[in-house]
């Protein structure tokens, strides 16, 4: 027997994705960078409450996620003509991708703080540069 609550959970996914599409057309460049980074960490979060509850199978998916987002969006969308601040993006992203892919294969809580630790500044520094009048409609920061 079904659950009663799978048709309205199925809604409630189709609902999110439909409104996470209709955010991601109309998003600025730097939105769907954001947007990315507010992935990875989403992703990674939920790759922790799947170690501390046993679950692999949501570890392993949640964590494929981060290391894709991070791989084919955010490393794959850098402009390498940026200069340093580019390549060193890159090898972070690189870095990261590693030990989130080391964290999947041993389970390791430390390795997703760490990743945590390394991106929150990056993060929170593309954040801030979202919220300055410059960057509202300039196509500005590709480095990200």
């Amino acid at each position: 027997m079904s659950s009663p609550f799978a048709a309205r959970n199925q809604r409630a996914s189709m609902y999110a994705k439909v409104g996470l599409e209709t955010d991601v057309q109309g998003a600025s460049p730097h939105r769907l960078v954001a947007m990315l980074f507010d992935g990875i960490f989403d992703a990674m979060a939920q790759a922790t409450q799947a170690i501390h509850a046993g679950n692999v199978e949501l570890k392993g998916r949640a964590l494929t996620r981060a290391v894709r987002i991070l791989d084919e969006g955010l490393r794959a969308g850098l402009d390498m003509s940026a200069g340093q601040l580019a390549v060193d993006l890159r090898e972070l992203y690189g870095y990261v991708c590693m030990r989130l892919t080391q964290a999947n294969l041993k389970g390791d809580l430390d390795a997703i703080e760490e990743c945590q630790r390394l991106l929150g500044p990056v993060r929170e520094a593309w954040n801030a540069i979202g919220q300055s009048p410059a960057a509202q409609g300039a196509p500005a920061a590709r480095a990200a």
